[in-house]
């Protein structure tokens, strides 16, 4: 089970047991962290935006055009680290991820 390393948006850091197979955003979600993820994982609305730390960008799937749209329209969009973590899939190759929940828009 891979531990991911999440900030809140209070700045506290929480080591989540993850469950390999989920989305990130489940995770988080699931991890009773403020995710809204209204959209449930569509890629639709972008209220799972997290930084991922710059350490891990290499590790994960490219990001798909519509995700990329849909995050750039944040107001705190952050060019190269911002993601939605709807489309982040968790492996046991991402054990020790780091992420920060973006501020809500």
């Amino acid at each position: 089970m891979p531990t991911i390393i999440a900030t809140d948006r209070d700045g506290q850091e929480h080591a989540l047991a993850a469950k390999a197979g989920l989305s990130l955003m489940e995770n988080l979600r699931d991890n009773d962290l403020d995710v809204a993820a209204i959209c449930g994982g569509c890629c639709s609305c972008a209220t799972c935006h997290v930084y991922v730390d710059a350490d891990w960008l290499g590790a994960l799937d490219p990001q798909a055009m519509d995700e990329r749209e849909l995050v750039q329209d944040s107001a705190h969009f952050r060019d190269g680290v911002s993601r939605l973590s709807c489309q982040i899939r968790v492996t046991d190759r991402l054990d020790g991820l780091r992420v920060t929940l973006a501020p809500e828009d």
